[in-house]
């Protein structure tokens, strides 16, 4: 059996895997993200220990995944200090010698859904995380979706109640945002303390339930997914995912149908079949579809 390499990389934790699939993970690592150089050598010197058939590379964005892009294989336009127009996939592959699948850590994440997690049985779906940004990853007829870039929802515009939620948003280039207004960091700086510090019957959470809410009607006018798969540091929240679904229900308002005919509601919306490793388990799928390309 052929052996692949999964890279997820974050911004703040880099995880890196070794196997075939869930089933099948034979090493793994998590550190710290640093300079880019460092972090990149460290995340070579584990794989270089391992006889790897290809690797996968699902990273922070913005990237460039178009194959015809003078940056395929970077991280693009990235407000975090040193990473801009940094080059991933090249010096891993010239380290390694072997072929690298590359996307955004999202869409990864939806390809690990669709291959072994929440989103086995459908083809048309969204991949969403919450946590230090909002990012999705979009599979539309089996294909994960592209165009001149890749999504980035985190960045639509949502409907705010001002007089109820006065809060002006938290994303440096948008402010309130999808993301400014619903991503940890939101949280902290609405409130004053991280998000895991927030009791359960905290107001926080019905706001938080709102925004997101609204986000995802936006996803299901305009995408007409069969699923949505919430996941993130965030959606870690007891009781969360109920409360996203109970106010997406009111929004929607029996306009349009919820996923495939019969669907429910909580199965319409629901956890990450892989839990946390949906990211570098999906790196492994970008990577076995690397390999498969780069076939004779």
């Amino acid at each position: 059996m052929e052996v692949f390499g999964g890279l997820e990389t974050g911004g703040t934790t880099w995880c890196a895997i070794v196997g075939s699939g869930p089933g099948d993970v034979r090493n793994s690592v998590e550190f710290a993200i640093g300079d880019p150089s460092e972090t990149i050598e460290r995340a070579i010197a584990f794989f270089a220990a391992h006889d790897l058939a290809a690797v996968g590379v699902g990273s922070f964005g913005p990237v460039g995944r178009s194959a015809d892009s003078p940056h395929w294989g970077h991280i693009t336009t990235t407000p975090k200090p040193g990473w801009a127009y940094v080059d991933l996939a090249g010096p891993i592959g010239t380290a390694l010698g072997v072929p690298v699948g590359f996307d955004t850590d999202v869409n990864a994440a939806a390809l690990g859904e669709h291959r072994w997690g929440a989103a086995q049985d459908v083809d048309t779906f969204c991949y969403v995380t919450v946590g230090t940004g909002i990012g999705g990853g979009v599979m539309v007829g089996g294909l994960l979706l592209g165009g001149a870039m890749h999504p980035e929802i985190g960045h639509q515009s949502v409907v705010r109640d001002v007089a109820a939620d006065p809060f002006a948003g938290s994303c440096p280039y948008h402010g309130d945002c999808w993301e400014g207004l619903a991503s940890a960091p939101s949280l902290t700086a609405r409130w004053g303390c991280t998000p895991d510090q927030l009791p359960d019957d905290h107001v926080a959470w019905e706001i938080e339930a709102q925004h997101l809410a609204r986000g995802l009607a936006n996803l299901v006018y305009v995408l007409s997914p069969q699923r949505i798969v919430l996941g993130g540091g965030v959606m870690r929240r007891a009781g969360l995912h109920a409360r996203v679904r109970e106010k997406l229900a009111v929004i929607i308002n029996d306009y349009v149908p919820f996923g495939a005919p019969g669907t429910e509601l909580d199965t319409f919306v629901c956890p990450p079949g892989l839990g946390a490793r949906s990211g570098s388990l999906g790196a492994l799928a970008l990577g076995q579809a690397a390999y498969a390309a780069a076939a004779p």
